[in-house]
């Protein structure tokens, strides 16, 4: 129910959405402080208007513009899912300069390459975290806080008009060459994120003003360094004048009390928090939400049909990546939805799909092929990621035969939706993260007693894969300690969730005549290991860690 609002495209960049947002809905909330996350934070909880949010980042935006900052700069921010986040932001994007999430978990070596890779000239940053930012910049990096006085730029911005294709944001994620790539996301990717949701209708529809007088209400527990919460949840509130609760992480204990205390329409899911959920004692917190539907991915095909019926509202599967934004989002936000059955629902008319077999032919509907999509437009990239960061090799495989090559196995059902399969890359995914089997292997081939080592996923009930290590030590005999001791050295060098949850150490590894890692091997023979009284569960020991 479109009221007062343009649609998100019609703006040239995301400040401009959200100061024509705070114009119309000045004292409706943007950001509610939940009291969990108020405590996790040391902050303030209560609701923050748009327009307390559009004054601070005005604020800011002289601040930044009287400093020297604009086109062609980057700026780190390293705030969690804190308010100062779009402050921040949103002061940047009105000049043109591109942020660079960081996720917090990273440790110094993964520090070191996002700050050298991205180029970024500042980081606004936690004050516990300037040491480890500064330790990581060899050549030096400018290091605030958030309420600091902005330094002045250290090198002058470019000229240019702000609009639809300028930098907004650099977004990193896992690949299989082991570094993480960087996806340059355009005003027009942030836009299009919100028009979507603000169109797409079904079980998903939400409205500048529901019936009972109020703005939609969002709840999510997902990182502000990931699209889903950047793009889609955010923008997705801006379209309509809606609410976000963004927790600091997902407590399952009290998630329906977090749900209740936001008045949540919408949630906001990864398919490990049903899996939790569910394995709680049913009570009267199970249906005293007001919540209208989830949207996710990856919930257990046998959970998805007892979730929906404990719960009372259903979970709308969807796919995307952070490639494609919503440009190619496909939801199974429409009936059928095939419940159980890894269903994402069947394309729009704006998106064209197709699934390639290994030699290229097309795959037959019910049988399996990659999946291929691009925009049905007259620009096929449009709501895209604009390239890869210094690497126009990788964005031009990616986009070979001009259709984007996603990686996932699919299936193609006879009513025309998908079911998805599998991942073709070696990418292991754990509670939402992306993990690349290779930067983990790079990384532990540094520890001083391990010969060589393979990397790979191994299904968990739970948090979806757990990354699985073969090991070949030089001479150290394999035993628990060995494998503890090899994760407090992942711990040192990786964040928490890229750590082996289990280690069996082995004589040799499956390799090619070249020397490669036989992965389709060392797949069959860690499904064989992960049983064996000889291989070491080191789970426990994969804890965040705090400074």
């Amino acid at each position: 129910m479109s009221i007062l609002l343009s649609p998100p495209l019609e703006y040239s960049n995301v400040s401009a959405l959200f100061k024509a947002t705070a114009k119309a809905y000045a004292k409706r909330p943007f950001l509610n402080i939940l009291f969990e996350t108020a405590k996790a934070y040391n902050i303030p909880s209560g609701e923050i208007s748009y327009g307390s949010i559009q004054t601070a980042a005005s604020i800011l935006y002289k601040a930044y513009k009287h400093a020297g900052y604009g086109h062609g700069h980057r700026v780190g921010i390293l705030l969690e899912n804190r308010p100062e986040f779009f402050e921040h932001w949103l002061a940047l994007n009105a000049l043109g300069v591109s942020i660079v999430p960081i996720n917090p978990e990273l440790r110094t070596a993964e520090l070191e390459y996002l700050i050298s890779h991205s180029e970024m000239i500042l980081a606004v940053a936690l004050p516990n975290r300037h040491d480890d930012l500064n330790k990581a910049a060899p050549d030096g990096l400018v290091v605030i806080s958030a309420n600091d006085t902005i330094p002045m730029a250290i090198h002058t911005a470019r000229t240019g008009k702000i609009s639809h294709n300028t930098e907004a944001a650099l977004l990193y994620t896992s690949g299989t060459t082991g570094l993480p790539k960087g996806c340059v996301l355009t005003n027009a990717y942030f836009l299009n994120c919100g028009q979507w949701y603000r169109d797409v209708g079904g079980y998903c529809e939400i409205f500048e003003t529901r019936p009972n007088g109020e703005g939609e209400r969002m709840i999510t527990p997902l990182p502000l360094f990931h699209m889903n919460a950047l793009a889609c949840s955010s923008l997705g509130m801006m379209a309509v004048g809606g609410c976000v609760s963004f927790l600091d992480r997902f407590h399952p204990r009290s998630w329906w009390a977090s749900v209740a205390q936001s008045e949540a329409s919408i949630i906001h899911y990864l398919g490990v928090m049903p899996a939790m959920l569910m394995g709680a004692q049913p009570s009267a917190e199970d249906t005293a939400h007001c919540v209208r539907f989830g949207f996710g991915a990856g919930v257990d095909r046998a959970l998805h049909a007892p979730f929906e019926k404990r719960y009372g509202f259903p979970l709308i599967e969807a796919w995307a990546m952070s490639e494609t934004g919503d440009g190619a989002v496909i939801a199974a936000s429409e009936d059928p939805r095939h419940v159980g059955t890894n269903c994402f629902g069947t394309p729009s008319k704006d998106i064209e799909v197709k699934l390639v077999t290994d030699d290229g032919q097309t795959a037959p509907i019910g049988t399996h092929g990659e999946l291929l999509v691009r925009g049905a437009g007259e620009d096929p990239k449009f709501g895209f990621f604009d390239r890869y960061l210094k690497n126009p090799q990788a964005t031009a495989e990616a986009w070979e035969g001009g259709w984007f090559h996603t990686g996932d196995i699919a299936c193609e059902n006879q009513d025309g939706s998908f079911t998805f399969i599998d991942r073709k890359k070696n990418v292991i995914r754990r509670s939402g993260e992306n993990i690349a089997a290779v930067e983990v292997e790079n990384a532990l081939l540094q520890h001083e007693e391990i010969e060589a080592i393979a990397i790979a996923a191994t299904p968990d009930s739970v948090r979806g894969d757990e990354v699985f290590a073969l090991v070949v030590s030089k001479g150290r005999a394999g035993s628990q300690a060995f494998a503890e001791d090899i994760v407090r050295y992942s711990l040192s060098h990786l964040a928490y969730y890229k750590a082996p949850g289990y280690i069996a150490f082995v004589d040799s590894l499956p390799l090619t005549s070249t020397n490669k890692i036989k992965r389709g091997d060392l797949k069959a023979l860690v499904a064989t290991l992960v049983t064996s009284k000889d291989t070491h569960n080191v789970c426990k020991l994969k804890k965040r860690t705090t400074k």
